[in-house]
């Protein structure tokens, strides 16, 4: 269950939190190599914070 107050990250800020570029965050999504949960918001994409972190914690996993 996801917090309604849950800040959410545009491209840019998702991959500026993940320290990757916001091309290899697109590519990502478009391929589905991770499943980060975005959000189409309109025209915009928008990344939950705790997805995010989940992400990190799987990686710091493997």
């Amino acid at each position: 269950m996801h917090d309604k107050n849950e800040s959410l990250l545009d491209r840019k800020s998702a991959a500026k939190y993940l320290r990757i570029s916001p091309g290899t965050l697109a590519v990502w999504d478009c391929t589905k190599r991770y499943d980060l949960k975005p959000l189409k918001v309109g025209r915009s994409v928008r990344y939950r914070r705790s997805e995010l972190d989940k992400f990190i914690e799987r990686q710091l996993q493997r």
